[in-house]
């Protein structure tokens, strides 16, 4: 299935190969930026563009998760939908991507080792806000993953406390590294995590599909 839109649109051949001309090369510096975007918004475009300035990323790749398993299923929207809603807030040289569906990957660590082991020598580098680190250690293989890719949190509103006592935080609290590393991030050996601190978006998707309930059981029915 292809997507029109602003953006590279990120798709495999069985045997991994990337299509249409885009291509990961060793040295690339590419942020892998996963979720449900149920439905996108300005402020998933402020997570990926602060670690795209932050870190000097040379792409990102927008990870279409086909269904959160810690989330309803009856409130996740079609793919193809959530697909669509990103294109407004992706970068030029960015890719959106349906890969997890493609090789039938459920969990992130599964996503994380079939890249791996595609593209060696590419940087990689997870992307989450603050609100993801607060839960990361409910994901399956949260400790797997703190070893495998160095990750880059970046803030949101509400959740400063929470994310930084969380139990990921405080389980690699050690391997904690400084801001200003930021322009060689994503070539430091994992486990490396750090905190982005920098001006905060209030908009979540929770909120939005809240707004949206609320305004469908608004509607007046037709005659």
């Amino acid at each position: 299935m292809w997507f029109a839109g602003p953006a590279p649109i990120f798709h495999t051949l069985s045997h991994g190969a990337l299509r249409s001309g885009f291509h990961l090369e060793r040295g690339m510096k590419i942020g892998l930026f996963g979720g449900s975007f149920n439905p996108a918004h300005e402020g998933h475009a402020h997570v990926a563009e602060t670690a795209r300035m932050r870190l000097g990323l040379d792409r990102i790749i927008w990870l279409v998760s086909p269904q959160n398993p810690l989330k309803s299923k009856r409130d996740t929207a079609p793919l193809s939908e959530r697909i669509a809603a990103i294109r407004p807030f992706v970068g030029p040289k960015d890719i959106i991507s349906d890969f997890e569906t493609r090789i039938n990957a459920t969990y992130t660590l599964d996503t994380l080792r079939a890249l791996k082991a595609r593209y060696p020598g590419v940087q990689f580098v997870w992307i989450m806000g603050g609100d993801s680190l607060a839960s990361f250690h409910r994901w399956r293989g949260w400790v797997q993953i703190a070893r495998m890719i160095p990750i880059a949190i970046v803030s949101r509103p509400g959740v400063l406390m929470k994310s930084r006592l969380s139990p990921t935080a405080r389980r690699f609290a050690h391997y904690r590294r400084k801001e200003r590393e930021g322009r060689i991030f994503s070539g430091l050996q994992a486990p490396a995590w750090a905190y982005l601190k920098g001006p905060l978006h209030n908009i979540s998707s929770t909120a939005l599909r809240a707004q949206r309930k609320k305004a469908e059981g608004e509607t007046p029915p037709s005659l």
